[in-house]
């Protein structure tokens, strides 16, 4: 019995590097799965935001629909109705999904 348990010490510490690379490896995949994509549509997002144009169809996050009328440095001008403008700022514009043209 006590050799049996002088046999076994050894196997036990191999396994601290295979903890290590198991860890690293969940790391690698959450990001490649995860935080790369993320990364990627805020990317979008920003560039959309920066190339805002007059005419774009757009959404708020709290889902006003409009079309741009007027753009300036931090906000938007953007009419919602016939002759109902609002200004928003450029961080609660999303893309209007709904126009086919606008990919």
């Amino acid at each position: 019995m006590f050799t049996l348990l002088q046999t076994a010490a050894p196997a036990a510490q191999g396994g601290g590097w295979s903890m290590w690379i198991m860890l690293a490896l969940i790391f690698v995949v959450m990001w490649f799965f995860m935080i790369r994509p993320q990364r990627k549509q805020q990317k979008e997002l920003e560039n959309f935001r920066n190339a805002l144009k007059n005419g774009d169809k757009v959404v708020t996050i709290g889902g006003i629909y409009g079309t741009v009328c007027e753009v300036k440095e931090d906000y938007v001008l953007i009419e919602v109705d016939k002759d109902v403008k609002i200004r928003v700022s450029k961080q609660a514009l999303v893309k209007d999904f709904t126009d086919p043209n606008r990919q």
